[in-house]
Order: C-alpha cells, then structure tokens, then sequence
C-alpha cells in the first residue's frame, strides 16, 4: 500500500510542477536562511567538553575599584592580578589549577631558507594539559618540575609541528622562540575547543595558541603578553616587576573541582583569602568571589551575543512565514483535486486512507525542500566564512547533526503545513462533487 501511495504522490507532484515547484522553493528558502543562522548560534553556543563542563571552574576574586564595579551590575573581575593568581597556586585546595596568559613572540625555524614567524603562545601550569584533555600527537606535558623550576621547554601545537617539522616527531629537538631556545616535549594533536572556553576574555572563537611554555617563565623572562589587561589604579613601581606587584588583572584561572563538597570548600578558600587581603590594605570592594562552570561561563562572558540570537530567532520566523505560503500553495494544490477526491471517497476510500496518502505527498516536498535548503545553507555558510574571513571558518559549518536537523525540520515543516489542507481536501462531501461532474 505504501508503494501505491508513494506513486501517486509522485504522479500528483508532475501534475502540478508549478505548485509543487514553488512549494519546495518555499521551504527550501526558510530553510537555508534558519540552518544557516542556527548552525553558527549552534557551533557558539555548544558545550565544548560536555562530560567535565561541571567539575572545572573559572575563578573570580574581586580586588576592583571600590567606587565601580568591573562590569554592571555587579560583576568580578574576568581576570586575576599576579599577586592573587600565585597566591592561588601555592595554596588553593583543588584537584588541578593553572594560571594562564597569552603570549606572542618570534619563532625562528631551523635552515637557512625557512623565514620566522610571529606565534602566540599560552604560558600555563602543566595541570592545564590535564584539566582541559588536551590530546597529544607526540610525547606529553612537561612535569611539574618545569613549572618550578622555570625548565626551558614547550608543547607545540599540530599546526606549528607541521609547519617547523613537517608533521614528524619533533619531541626532544629544540625551538627558538623569541629568542629563547626551548626544549619540545610534546605535540597536541588538532586541539580545538569551540569556544575556546578557557580564555574568553581574549576571544572565544581565535585560534589557539602556537606554542605552551611554563608560566612562571613570564616573570622569570618578562615575556611579551597578548592578551587583555585592565588596571583601575596606577602601579606603585616602575618596572616589571612593578607591573607584577600591581592591581591589573591580566591572568585567567580555571581549577578543576570534583564534587560539591570540594567546590564549597574552594570557595570558602577564596572567602577567607579575601578577608586576608582587606586586613592587608587589598579588596576594598564588599566580598565577590565566585566560581563558575563552563556554562555559567560562557553565558556570564555572553559569548553568544543578543544580536546572533535575534538574527536566528527572525530566521526562524522567516521559515513559519514561508509555511504559510506553502499552507496556502497546498490548499491551492488540493482543491484542484477535489473531483478526485470525491470520487475516490464514492468508490470505498476512506479519509483514513486519503489523509496518509496526502501527507506521504507533503513529505515527498518537505524532503525535495530540505535537501534545497540545505545547498542554500551550505552557500550561505560560505558567505558567512566569505563576509568575516578564517575567523568562523570552524563555526560556519555543517556537521552530520546540523544535516538531520535540517533535514527533519523541513520534513515536520511540510507535514505541520499540511495538516489543515489535508483535512480539508478529506472532508470534501462525494456526493456533492459527483453531482457538478
């Protein structure tokens, strides 16, 4: 029967190219302007380690101007000073933490013929490699040793393996960079969080860094930063060091927190060390510390902005404008049916019958209009990579889920349009069509 019915929608289809046609180009154009809007929303808004997303915690302290708050209404600091971050490392109770910065430098490749390079590098804890499950291609994270020993070595990024070594292994060779010659201990294998949830603050979508070296390094060699660093009152030194003495906040600090019971315990660690510094002339604002999940990260950072929403939501509205248009193209379609219809009733079919053979139709077009929409999401993706560069080249497409959602979202559309004129055309009266035949 099924078979029966799909060639007679097959049939009803090329006897109405036209309709049909343009019922198909109806939902194939909501649905390339919705997938198009949603897959990028989807690709930013996704949890990017979804298993561990509640056990690591971005650490906030808030050592800001008593007169403003960092951000309204009342929000701590993104970032950390030194003073605190180090504080933090030596005696904050959690599982795993790192400090970390941006950092940029000079790499100069081996040969004569191989020009350097600008790179941006993360100075990190080794603990980093383990809280955010970085995947190694080569060898491994350094030990924790380097970190207090300020050891001269680096994790290079694929990218930059493949660009200094041409992919081989290049673990226990040696790098210069910024002038520095570090020794290579491992080589992360194409890691790429979508958003890179762990420095939001200096752009969640940028590409990762080149290169990870110990964090320590940056005071030890007053290393170049890259990143963001915001101050509400001068520093009291001149100098480096005077900078690492101050209040400016330039350092991200994630720890990695288990269960309840060790993320209360952290927090009333920070509670507690805040109330150490106001005793010490430090925090003059009311106690703000805070921890957050992933999640709570990323929407307290607003990395999916209104205005990506609200463009998704008026895609979305366009695809229920383009339904209407085809409701009212398939009630065209169908009352030129209805002499059909009717004598199909008179000869024993039943509504039953006729109802799922009408549907089987709108299926057929909700299937022919999502595989357009998706041609036409795929060109607007790449409009988008074409309109804003290599930047969202990795938000602007199409995975297998975006495929099958797109794919169900015009098949549901088609048969939630063709609810009201299937009914209709199945209530037509036989008689009533006999007698004007």
């Amino acid at each position: 029967m099924l078979t029966y019915y799909f060639r007679l929608a097959i049939l009803s289809i090329k006897r109405n190219p036209v309709l049909s046609s343009l019922m198909i180009a109806a939902i194939g154009l909501g649905i390339g302007a919705s997938m198009t809007t949603i897959t990028v929303n989807y690709a930013m808004s996704g949890n990017p380690i979804p298993h561990k997303s509640e056990q690591l915690f971005a650490v906030q302290v808030d050592s800001w101007d008593p007169n403003n708050p960092f951000r309204e209404p009342n929000i701590a600091p993104d970032q950390l000073t030194y003073l605190d971050a180090m504080a933090l490392m030596r005696n904050a109770p959690a599982k795993r933490q790192a400090a970390m910065t941006k950092v940029f430098a000079v790499v100069e490749p081996k040969g004569d013929e191989a020009l350097p390079f600008d790179a941006t590098g993360r100075a990190t804890f080794t603990d980093f490699f383990a809280m955010f499950e970085t995947p190694f291609l080569y060898g491994n994270s350094w030990g924790k040793d380097a970190d207090n020993n300020n050891e001269m070595v680096t994790v290079l990024s694929k990218q930059t393996n493949e660009r200094l070594f041409g992919g081989e292994n290049s673990v226990g060779q040696t790098i210069t960079i910024g002038g520095k010659v570090y020794n290579i201990v491992g080589v992360l294998d194409g890691y790429r969080p979508t958003p890179k949830y762990y420095d939001v603050t200096n752009g969640a979508f940028n590409d990762p860094e080149d290169y990870y070296i110990p964090f320590n390094l940056v005071a030890a060699l007053q290393l170049n930063r890259a990143g963001n660093t915001n101050c509400w009152k001068p520093t009291a030194e001149d100098g480096f060091q005077g900078f690492l003495n101050s209040e400016c906040v330039w350092i991200q600090f994630w720890a990695e927190l288990p269960d309840k019971e060790t993320q209360d315990n952290y927090l009333a660690f920070l509670n507690n060390y805040a109330e150490q510094q106001k005793q010490l002339g430090r925090f003059p604002r009311p106690l703000n510390n805070h921890i957050q999940n992933v999640m709570q990260w990323l929407e307290l950072q607003e990395v999916v902005s209104d205005n990506a929403r609200v463009i998704m939501w008026l895609s979305i509205m366009f695809l229920l404008v383009c339904l209407l248009n085809t409701i009212g193209l398939l009630l065209t379609k169908f009352s030129t049916k209805s002499a059909e219809i009717g004598l199909r009733r008179a000869v024993g079919a039943s509504k039953k019958t006729l109802f799922a053979q009408h549907l089987l139709e709108s299926t057929l077009i909700g299937i022919a209009g999502g595989l357009l929409g998706l041609l036409l999401a795929y060109g607007g993706l790449h409009g988008v990579k074409a309109l804003y560069g290599s930047s969202v080249e990795h938000l602007a497409k199409l995975d297998t889920n975006m495929f099958f959602v797109a794919l169900g979202l015009a098949i549901s559309s088609a048969l939630l349009a063709a609810i009201y004129p299937t009914w209709r055309a199945c209530n037509i009266q036989p008689a009533l069509q006999l007698k004007t035949q």
